[in-house]
């Protein structure tokens, strides 16, 4: 048995900061301390033989960690990705391939409407159908003050990445999707325990947890499973993108196994998820938080 208190390190982030999501240099390499992807360790057991799966956020942190699980697990990955983070996508697609599975990239920005219509198009014409959906791009921008500080601008980016793309790719997708079939979106320990410098955020994030519990009422009839996994400090490089120094440097410590998450130990929820050892669970939401509640 591992300890999970000392089965990942905390990690070095003294000094760690990025550029925006999306801006050039916001990658994974320049991350002082790069999160553990599974890359290493995760070995796939044929759960998602045959499948195919897209993934919003695919090229970076969990999205990866999810794409490069479901490749040793027997699944082709489309991944999508703001242009800017093609080298992420880029080695997130070579860890796909390394698994002998497809992969499939599709760089665009999902608070376009006619862009999430064509992600889920191309992925359906270019790997010849759709198993799986997993929501799971985010935007977040911590503001110290609070409400004062959360401009429209920024609410409007958060809502629109987090919330309206989320509806656009499930109504695309669904016309796509057979019994069977699973859709998983990314919630947040911050849905329920909300931090006033992400408020904007966690509005979202519980949001997202809702609305994976009216669409799994509505889609259980077809067959079709809606669950969510709200994770709680996993380090990503959007941490170190998004929040001031003095949190990063602390990010996770304050959970009850006194660390932050790695996203490999998060991406064993999706598999699950989206695996027949899950189909009688749909409308839930799987905390992964170390220790963290999650309520909603």
């Amino acid at each position: 048995m591992t300890d999970p208190r000392t089965q990942h390190d905390q990690p070095d982030s003294e000094g760690e900061q990025l550029p925006e999501p999306g801006d050039p240099g916001s990658v994974t390499s320049q991350m002082g301390d790069e999160p553990d992807h599974g890359e290493d360790s995760y070995v796939g057991h044929d759960q998602l033989d045959g499948k195919v799966a897209l993934i919003t956020g695919g090229d970076s942190g969990i999205g990866r960690a999810v794409a490069l699980a479901y490749a040793r697990e027997g699944a082709d990955v489309a991944i999508v990705y703001l242009p800017g983070e093609e080298e992420d996508a880029q080695r997130t697609a070579d860890w796909v391939s390394d698994a002998g599975r497809r992969a499939l990239q599709l760089p665009g920005d999902i608070r376009d409407e006619d862009f999430c219509a064509e992600a889920v198009t191309r992925t359906v014409q270019e790997l010849g159908r759709l198993d799986i959906l997993v929501n799971n791009a985010a935007y977040q921008m911590s503001q110290p003050g609070g409400l004062p500080d959360i401009t429209t601008e920024q609410l409007d980016r958060v809502m629109k990445t987090n919330i309206y793309a989320m509806f656009w790719l499930c109504r695309e997708a669904l016309p796509h999707l057979a019994p069977g079939s699973s859709i998983i979106n990314t919630s947040s320990v911050q849905a329920s325990s909300p931090s006033p410098p992400l408020l904007d955020y966690a509005v979202t994030k519980a949001g997202i947890a809702n609305f994976t519990r009216g669409l799994a009422e509505s889609l259980g009839e077809q067959g079709i499973r809606v669950n969510s996994v709200a994770p709680g400090p996993i380090w990503t490089p959007l941490i170190p993108a998004t929040m001031p120094e003095e949190k990063v440097e602390t990010f996770g410590e304050s959970t009850p196994l006194g660390r932050a998450g790695q996203p490999t130990e998060v991406a064993t929820a999706y598999v699950f998820l989206a695996s027949d050892a899950a189909s009688y669970i749909t409308g839930e939401v799987i905390a992964v938080t170390g220790g963290k509640p999650v309520t909603v």
